[in-house]
Parts: C-alpha cells; structure tokens; sequence
C-alpha cells in the first residue's frame, strides 16, 4: 500500500505572495444519516511555522490520532472556529444549503474575533463553492480538488472539524445508545440501518434521507471517517 500523501504548505504560500493572511475550510458529516453537517475554519498568515508533524487530512487519520492532532492543529493555526447545520435544518433546506449555512456560523465566529483584510483568501476544498454566497462573499473563496489531503491548512480545519463532531456523536450516544454513534458517528452502516427499523428515527436523523435509503451500499471501508 502507498504511503498516505502529506500536505504541504506550497498552496499557502503562494497566496502569502499576495496577502499576509488566508483561511481554509473543510466540511465533514456531509453524508451522514443522523447528526449535523460541521464545517471547519482556520486562519493562518505569513509567519506559520512548520505544520505539526503527523498532521493529514481527518480521513487519513485513526481515530485516536485525530484526537491527538486536534488539539496541535488548533494551536498551529492563528484561530480556528466550527460552524454547523443540525439534522433538522438539513431537512428543511437541503444539504448545500446547510453546507453554506454551517460555515457561514463558522465564518461569523472566526470573524468576530479576528481582524480580516478585504478579500482575504479562503481556500476550500472540493470543486464547488458553495461558501461564497453564504458569507455574502466577504473572502475570495478558491477551490481546490483534495486540498484537505495536500494543503496543510485545509488538513487542519478537516481534524478539527472531525473532532469535534465525533465528540458530539459520542455525547449523543450517551444520551441514546441505540444506534451506535459512538462506532458508526451517524454514518451508514447495516447495524445503524437495522437499529433504526426496531426503534425508529430520532430527532438527529436526517428522516429525508432515510426516505432515500434503505439500505447502506457494501463498502470496504469505515464510513464514520468521512
């Protein structure tokens, strides 16, 4: 098997060329059944020191390895922030609706408390920007397919977001361990599909798609990492 690619700071500084500080955002819980959409935030300037050692994109990480980079990651970083969207506004507005309405909350956070120039870069991850509008374009969102796996940045907000998700569905399967959050994290999975035929949906599963699935497609792979 390969080696898992490492991030790096290249695409950061190439915008340090132009501007002394960027942001960088990822999303994580986008496909989950139960649980919220959570986006993550970071701001970083000119004078980020080296990326942590270990740090990579959230689904490249195990689980305790995420637990032990988030609270590095938030200190490389100048300031972090999460945004999120709940189950039930993911049913009423849709997913990239909440997507932006998440990091919108994040933005809002990050902004309060921190002093942006004009047109401070945001890298995001993907090929879509579904941010800008949502922030009323107050940052010059760039795109950019697996910046979470090759940009240091983007990486960092991917751990912290999924850190702190995970927490939430942990904390939920306390409350309510019937469904497995605290393995599955609101993910697909044939116990989570059968847990929910014996006792229903609850209030953070999104019951739209519910309607949509009936039964989680085979993988090879633990979903609860995306």
């Amino acid at each position: 098997m390969a080696p898992a690619a490492v991030p790096t700071l290249r695409v950061e500084r190439e915008f340090f060329a132009e501007s002394p500080m960027m942001l960088a955002c990822d999303e994580v819980g986008r496909g989950a059944l139960a649980g919220p959409v959570t986006i993550g935030l970071v701001l970083i300037d000119s004078g980020v020191r080296r990326m942590p050692a270990g740090l990579r994109d959230s689904k490249l990480l195990s689980e305790p390895r995420r637990e032990a980079m988030a609270p590095r990651a938030t200190a490389w970083v100048r300031a972090s922030a999460v945004g999120e969207a709940t189950a039930a506004e993911i049913d009423e507005l849709g997913i990239m609706a909440c997507l932006g309405l998440a990091g919108a909350r994040a933005f809002a956070e990050l902004s309060a408390a921190n002093e942006l120039i004009a047109d401070v870069p945001l890298l995001l991850d993907g090929n879509h920007d579904w941010l800008s509008a949502s922030i009323e374009r107050r940052a010059r969102v760039v795109t950019r397919i697996k910046a979470d796996r090759d940009c240091a940045s983007v990486a960092a907000a991917s751990v912290i977001a999924k850190v702190h998700r995970d927490r939430f569905m942990r904390r939920a399967h306390d409350e309510r361990p019937l469904y497995s959050w605290d393995e599955n994290k609101g993910y697909s999975s044939r116990a989570h599909f059968a847990a929910i035929a014996e006792h229903g949906p609850s209030e953070l599963h999104r019951t739209t798609w519910l309607h949509e699935q009936s039964q989680p497609a085979p993988t090879l792979f633990d979903l609860s990492v995306g």
